[in-house]
């Protein structure tokens, strides 16, 4: 098997460090991918600082944008040379009706993940993209769009769809008026993402020096969600809010500015549970709801209307070298807006 350089934590909480591992080689629909860059996301940090002892050493990474360096005998869907992505999900059952209708990250069976997961052929731990290659079955890999970013696109392989597929499925368009609660990793893209749509886009934010950039990426209005005046007059406003934020906050006020039949969608995921008033959903029928990645088919839709319309996370390139400056920055919120490492 060949050997790839990489970057893995060898313990939970200890630093990365460059470590030799052995990757497959590539089976019949298999495609090694040259890994150029790979986004640097919150769940890289969580599993490096506090996953399973068991899963260590961990190379982190499913944010992955690279050059095909080789396939394998069967494969039909690319070449040598091309250039992919590879989001978070590399294997499923392929035969319960969510593989199915391509909606791979809802399998009965349970998804294989880039990292951290259990090939389902041998058994092996799969390793992730803070590393010089990956080997993935050419399903789950994707042709970059064309002419934009490389970097600013790997954040999409998960912030992206993560987004993207909540607000097509709650029909965000011209008409409609769609709140972003929190302008992060997640948020800045959703807020792209809505105004690309068409829909009236408002962002909810507590910090006000983000005003600014937020109507530069597409905002129609701002609202400080620490303002209890500004929140009270969102009152019945809103088609479908979108919750980004994953620390501890209330749900209420945003279950108000809901309009009569809303929905408040959580793609964020605070650590403690949730509690709200039943008389919050109850009152004006509104929803309450949760979207997470995303499969195959809608991977796939989200980088072409991407490309359409020119969308990319903003970003900020680490060396590699740098990998634990940036999970430190991560840790204390210090990233506009997603960290990508520069794997070439």
């Amino acid at each position: 098997m060949p050997k790839v350089s990489g970057w893995a934590a060898h313990a939970q909480g200890a630093a990365v460090a460059p470590w030799d591992f052995e990757r497959r080689e590539p089976r019949d629909k298999d495609i090694a991918v040259r890994v150029r860059y790979c986004g640097v996301c919150a769940s890289d940090l969580s599993a490096i600082r506090h996953g399973d002892p068991a899963a260590f050493p961990l190379v982190a990474g499913h944010e992955i944008v690279g050059e095909v360096s080789a396939v394998g005998d069967a494969v039909t869907r690319f070449s040598v040379g091309d250039q992919v992505a590879v989001g978070n999900i590399v294997d499923s059952c392929r035969t319960c009706p969510a593989c199915r209708a391509g909606r791979e990250n809802w399998c009965h069976e349970g998804v294989t993940l880039t990292y951290g997961g259990t090939d389902r052929v041998d058994g092996s731990r799969t390793q992730g993209g803070y590393s010089t290659e990956y080997v993935v079955d050419e399903h789950f890999a994707y042709p970059l769009p064309s002419g934009l970013d490389p970097a600013g696109v790997a954040p999409l392989m998960c912030a992206g769809v993560t987004t993207y597929v909540p607000l097509r499925r709650w029909g965000t368009g011209p008409g409609r008026t769609v709140g972003v609660v929190g302008m992060g990793g997640l948020g800045h893209i959703a807020l792209q993402l809505a105004h690309a749509m068409g829909a009236e886009v408002v962002q909810f934010t507590t910090s006000p020096d983000k005003a600014t950039e937020a109507r530069r990426l597409g905002a129609d209005d701002v609202v400080l969600s620490r303002d209890e005046r500004q929140m009270a007059a969102q009152t019945g406003r809103f088609d479908l809010i979108l919750d980004t934020v994953g620390a501890p906050h209330a749900l209420e006020p945003y279950l108000t500015a809901l309009a009569i039949d809303g929905t408040l969608c959580l793609v964020g995921i605070p650590e403690q549970d949730l509690r709200l008033s039943p008389l919050s959903l109850i009152v004006g029928a509104k929803n309450l709801a949760g979207a997470g990645s995303g499969g195959t088919v809608e991977t796939q839709e989200m980088l072409d209307f991407c490309g359409a319309h020119g969308i990319t996370a903003e970003t900020e390139i680490v060396p590699a070298h740098d990998v634990n400056t940036g999970l430190d920055r991560l840790a204390r919120n210090d990233v506009r807006y997603r960290f990508v490492l520069d794997l070439a």
